[in-house]
């Protein structure tokens, strides 16, 4: 296939962008480098297939030739990025997402948007499944984010029924791996940075609230599994093991040997006590579930930090 990647120097994207030149696609990643790295995608120049843009997907653009897919990857996606970001946050869900859909309508290509298990909110239903509403303050500070990926999901939805356009919808949970950006503010990456410096190790409210961690790489695999099916509606993609914040902790120091100490820090606004994906959509419809454990995960990406760090 020849495909489209908005945000394709992102974390995430940058992974896909691999993944699907790996396996003999072309790709054209359009990335503004807002929260993307050049790095990240320094080491496909050259390769067969594939092509950088550097644009902004808020105004619109065209590109030359067929496309098979388009996939719309780009957003700020750590609370760190989409709060310093506010409005880019709210324009890359909305104004990008029509130009993209457009796009994606002229070549009579798949459409995949990347959603999030934001748009669950603070959840009242656990573990949450794709049918669930979501329970998600719209003013909040959160709501950027959270708000900006379930307006994409209904104009995804809507050119769908509309248009007939071939779309997907993938639905993240809490993603983590190599290519992180050591700053970025994710809980993930800050816990590591923080244990390989020494610093104290940074828990919101008393650390019981609960996150679900999938590997890159089983979030890729799902991906692409999706975006080779037929299937429209919304699908979650994530790992359903559940672990707390102070669980986090715990692994990590023993992992990377650390002795930092864990500060409490208030909770912030808005912040989900649990969040678990139900993946039975995707184990039934895709065949897929994730492989890689948590611990299992983990070293890697300690092992990348160091390497970005010098530690």
């Amino acid at each position: 296939m020849r495909v489209l990647l908005t945000g394709g120097a992102g974390f995430v994207g940058s992974h896909l962008a691999r993944t699907l030149l790996d396996r003999g696609d072309e790709v054209v990643v359009v990335d503004n480098l807002c929260t993307g790295s050049q790095a990240n995608v320094d080491a496909f120049a050259g390769r067969a297939g594939y092509t950088f843009v550097h644009h902004d997907v808020t105004t619109p653009f065209e590109v030359d030739g067929a496309l098979d897919a388009v996939m719309h990857f780009a957003s700020p996606a750590s609370p760190k990025d989409y709060l310093d970001e506010p409005i880019a946050t709210l324009k890359v869900g909305s104004e990008a997402t029509f130009h993209c859909l457009e796009l994606a309508r002229a070549h009579d290509a798949r459409f995949m948007f990347a959603s999030t298990s934001e748009v669950y909110g603070d959840p009242t239903v656990h573990p949450q499944p794709e049918s669930y509403w979501g329970n998600v303050n719209p003013n909040g500070v959160r709501s950027v984010y959270d708000e900006a990926k379930r307006f994409g999901e209904a104009v995804t939805a809507a050119y769908h029924r509309t248009f007939g356009t071939n779309t997907s919808i993938v639905r993240y949970f809490n993603t983590y791996g190599p290519a992180m950006r050591p700053g970025d503010g994710r809980v993930v990456s800050n816990f590591i940075v923080q244990a390989l410096t020494g610093a104290p190790i940074t828990i919101y409210g008393d650390g019981s609230q609960t996150r679900s961690f999938g590997y890159v790489s089983d979030t890729v695999g799902g991906t692409i599994a999706l975006l080779d099916s037929g299937v429209h509606d919304p699908v979650n993609i994530g790992n359903p093991g559940e672990f707390t914040m102070l669980e986090l902790a715990e692994l990590v120091l023993e992992l990377t040997g650390s002795s930092s100490e864990l500060a409490f820090e208030p909770l912030p606004a808005d912040d989900p006590t649990q969040r678990r994906p139900d993946i039975a959509r995707a184990r039934e419809l895709l065949g897929w579930e994730p492989e890689v454990a948590l611990r299992d995960g983990l070293v890697p990406t300690i092992e990348y930090f160091r390497a970005q760090l010098g530690s």
